[in-house]
């Protein structure tokens, strides 16, 4: 079933996780751009994307903003819940969503939705709970990889490409 809704964390799936602080202070992040052809993918679909991060960043809020992504919630410490707000507000259910995540705080949401997915180089112990690993790092297209994933498991992907070709 293709989902309604995709949820994503950030740092660890769209970022290799690091934090890189200027000499005054300001943090930094490295996005890949081919992350955002994954947020193309599924609006092309008219799937809901929303950010969900427990980090208070407005890097995050910059990025969402660029690709048009109208559902971030940045400083997020319950996932779950917010997500389960956010399905209320779109009269849709956990199931017909789809989350990536990549540490403990993703662990309720990744095993409450409907398909679930981390990065390769997530814990162990996070990777047991997922549907699908991809074989992308964080940061290095993970996001991209599990789009495509459920576009092609839905046979939908094609679709998507043949608009850009």
């Amino acid at each position: 079933m293709l989902p309604k809704l995709v949820i994503t964390d950030i740092d660890g799936v769209w970022t290799d996780g690091g934090m890189y602080y200027t000499a005054d202070g300001d943090v930094m992040k490295r996005f890949c751009v081919k992350d955002g052809w994954g947020v193309i993918f599924l609006r092309q679909l008219g799937i809901h994307v929303a950010i969900m991060t427990g980090e208070h960043s407005p890097v995050v809020q910059r990025r969402a903003e660029k690709l048009q992504i109208e559902h971030c919630y940045i400083g997020v410490k319950d996932k779950l819940a917010k997500a389960q707000e956010l399905c209320a507000t779109l009269g849709i259910t956990l199931e017909e969503t789809a989350a990536i995540g990549d540490d403990l705080n993703d662990l309720k949401l990744l095993r409450a939705v409907g398909f679930s997915a981390s990065p390769a180089n997530t814990p162990d112990y996070v990777k047991r709970e997922v549907t699908f690993v991809t074989t992308a790092h964080g940061g290095n297209g993970a996001f991209r990889e599990f789009v495509e994933k459920l576009l092609r498991d839905n046979g939908r992907l094609q679709e998507v490409l043949e608009q850009w070709q």
